[in-house]
């Protein structure tokens, strides 16, 4: 029986960087989390121990270092696609590189009606991504956000669904809908304003998921996806990931208080995960996107 080398891969994981832009008085800033990923021809290191092909883990991460040093980071997308190329060519053994981009969010804060120079408040949980494929040939990109988290007080509502012994759920016409979207969408060309079609993209889904009504949060999956599919062009598929953040109704009969469907019990587990993809029929290939 003959024991042979699958598929492999190596990087950096989780590069976390702060990005400080002075001038004079005024300070602007990023933060980046960057991950890199390589594979390629890395048979001998696993098999014979000759390390003579590998690029350090430590290099890559060096590279992002110097590369967020070198120059405006810009949009996500174009950091990304930089330091993918030069993997590619700074390692021969590389047929694949891999560079995935978290940006977290910073504003600045307010003092006396205008924005402090050099003082800046978190954003909330919210982070643009960005991942970028580069091989041989070509490059791919894919962009995205996660845990934007976004409800509604009405508008909703859930029935008609399957039951079994097991069903105890009461159907609804009127509930509270409340996710934190993770959306990656793939891009079909390099030729884009990664800032406008970012922008308007979470502006489609954030609309969406407004003025639609939803039956469930299948179908408004499904509607914030055809949404960002007829808006933008450039974009081939958008993958979702919704997890159902669950708010129960408070039963206030017990204490005498009317105010049935006024106050509800946040529960954040276990909850329901609804996933799916949405994309041009003839979409051209690309990465995958449970990134």
């Amino acid at each position: 029986m003959a024991i042979v080398m699958g598929d492999n891969q190596y990087g950096k994981a989780e590069i976390r960087l702060l990005r400080v832009t002075r001038t004079g008085d005024v300070h602007e800033i990023r933060e980046l989390c960057v991950s890199t990923t390589l594979s390629g021809d890395f048979e001998a290191a696993h098999v014979r121990g000759d390390n003579s092909a590998v690029l350090p883990t430590d290099s890559q991460r060096n590279a992002v270092y110097a590369f967020a040093a070198e120059a405006p980071v810009g949009e996500i997308e174009d950091f990304g696609l930089r330091l993918a190329r030069h993997f590619m060519a700074a390692a021969p053994a590389v047929r694949r590189a891999r560079v995935q981009v978290d940006e977290g969010s910073w504003t600045r804060i307010v003092s006396g009606g205008e924005g402090h120079p050099h003082a800046f408040v978190r954003g909330g949980t919210e982070r643009r991504q960005a991942l970028v494929v580069a091989g041989l040939d070509r490059a791919h990109v894919a962009a995205g956000l996660s845990d934007m988290v976004l409800l509604k007080s009405g508008g909703s509502e859930f029935r008609g669904f399957a039951r079994d012994r097991y069903t105890t759920l009461e159907e609804t016409d009127d509930r509270i809908l409340a996710t934190a979207v993770t959306a990656r969408w793939r891009f079909s060309s390099l030729d884009v304003d990664w800032a406008a079609s970012f922008a308007a993209t979470r502006q489609a889904i954030l609309t969406t998921f407004a003025c639609e009504h939803s039956p469930s949060l299948q179908q408004t999956l499904h509607d914030m996806g055809r949404a960002v599919l007829e808006a933008r062009p450039e974009i081939a598929e958008i993958r979702f990931s919704l997890p159902n953040r669950h708010h129960l109704a408070v039963d206030l009969a017990p204490f005498g208080l009317a105010g049935a469907g006024s106050v509800f019990q946040i529960a954040d587990r276990p909850y329901g995960l609804i996933e799916g993809t949405v994309r041009r029929d003839e979409a051209p290939e690309g990465p995958a996107l449970d990134w």
